[in-house]
């Protein structure tokens, strides 16, 4: 069974402690640099697409 393709819409979601907007990819990368998980090819790729889709919005970038 394939699922229907979603929107391009990005997902806005607010996090009180972020203090710019930042794609999860990149928050994602962040974490797992930081226990020393170097990164792979196919996981800048997973990271991309991710910021494409999902946005963690910070107190400066409130609407």
């Amino acid at each position: 069974m394939r699922l229907p393709r979603q929107s391009s819409s990005v997902v806005r979601v607010p996090v009180p402690f972020v203090r710019k907007d930042v794609g999860l990819g990149d928050a994602l990368k962040a974490l797992t640099s930081a226990v020393g998980v170097k990164p792979c090819h196919p996981c800048a790729e997973r990271a991309a697409r991710l910021n494409r889709r999902v946005v963690l919005t910070g107190r400066d970038g409130r609407r």
